[in-house]
């Protein structure tokens, strides 16, 4: 009985996997443009890759709605952690837009839309240099606040030259992490487990979960921090028109709410979209009113992705296949996010 119940699952495990590879097969034949000319197709990535069918492909989902030399302003999404690239922000799909927005003459300005909680330090100020270069072009930034713009999403909003917040955001955790460290040298003695990394210098192996942090090491990691925050509250303390102890005494890792942030003098107003878009408007282009196209980076799921779905949902809170810890306690040791970093943990 057991048996015929584990052949009958993985009759239906097989299927499943069939039906999901023929599914992905279809979108990948699909001509990109051609059943819907006004579609927005990413030149940054190759369709066409084979690969794509397995680890999906990577593009936009904005739609060109504008005519050629249609004046008009870009609406870019800035969402979810900042990285180099995971399911929902891309760092080259952010730089390769905002460089064909600051060449295209029909691009009037660029409102970025942020709900981020942060991520790295280096993204985060790759993205706020870029932004800054685009306004060397003449062209106004302005930054509107979903329900989170804290840490690098406020840094990153800097570059912007008026921020409007919702009401209902929570900005603000001016601060860094540099690293962390999750000393299990105790719980492994106690359980006979033993862990050696062989390693020359005596601070490579630092932070490394089978060794203790040593002071020296501490200092070390402080120093990094020491230097981000500085950088940090400097651009803050320069885009907010502020005097670097006022920014101080703001900057400790808090976040704010909106009206919290309007007081401190962190954002410039509280509103919808709608008030950011007539706001730019009236400030930098005199009143008249120009459409607003959305530019949002979407990644297309591949077979890899729902099979790992599938697999989730069938054996939930397994084990990690390559350590044998529970996903949370690796996700700890090992994190997916690189440090340092401008986050709200």
């Amino acid at each position: 009985m057991e048996k015929n119940k584990n052949q009958r699952g993985l009759i239906v495990f097989i299927i499943i996997a069939v039906v999901v590879v023929l599914v992905t097969i279809f979108k990948f034949m699909m001509p990109v443009g051609e059943a819907a000319p006004k579609e927005r197709s990413a030149v940054k990535y190759n369709y066409r890759n084979p690969f794509s069918l397995l680890y999906g492909r990577q593009n936009d989902s904005g739609s060109i709605t504008h005519l050629p030399g249609q004046k008009y302003i870009a609406r870019l999404y800035i969402e979810g952690t900042i990285q180099e690239a995971n399911s929902t922000y891309n760092q080259e799909w952010l730089l390769e837009t905002i460089e064909d927005l600051a060449s295209d003459p029909g691009n009037k300005g660029i409102i970025l839309d942020i709900n981020s909680p942060g991520g790295t330090v280096y993204e985060a100020d790759e993205l706020y240099l870029a932004l800054l270069e685009y306004r060397e072009t003449g062209k106004p930034v302005y930054a509107y606040f979903e329900s989170m713009a804290a840490s690098g999403g406020y840094y990153i909003a800097c570059a912007a030259t008026d921020i409007i917040a919702n009401r209902n955001t929570l900005t603000g955790s001016i601060g860094v992490i540099a690293g962390q460290s999750l000393d299990l040298t105790g719980l492994m003695e106690k359980y006979g487990v033993k862990s050696e990394t062989i390693h020359a210098g005596k601070n490579k192996n630092m932070g490394n979960y089978n060794e203790p942090m040593t002071d020296e090491q501490r200092a070390i990691l402080q120093s990094i921090a020491d230097e981000c925050y500085e950088q940090f509250t400097d651009i803050v303390a320069k885009a907010r028109n502020m005097k670097i102890e006022k920014v101080q005494e703001l900057a400790d890792g808090r976040v704010y709410t909106a009206k919290q942030a309007l007081n401190a003098g962190l954002v410039d107003s509280i509103g919808t979209f709608e008030d950011a878009e007539k706001q730019m408007e009236a400030m930098e282009f005199e009143g008249e009113d120009y459409m607003v196209e959305d530019y949002k980076y979407e990644r297309t799921l591949g077979f890899y992705d729902y099979l790992y779905g599938f697999t989730s949902k069938i054996a939930p809170g397994q084990a990690s296949s390559i350590t044998g810890l529970p996903e949370a306690v690796e996700k700890i040791i090992d994190p997916e996010l690189k440090y340092p970093a401008y986050i709200w943990k």
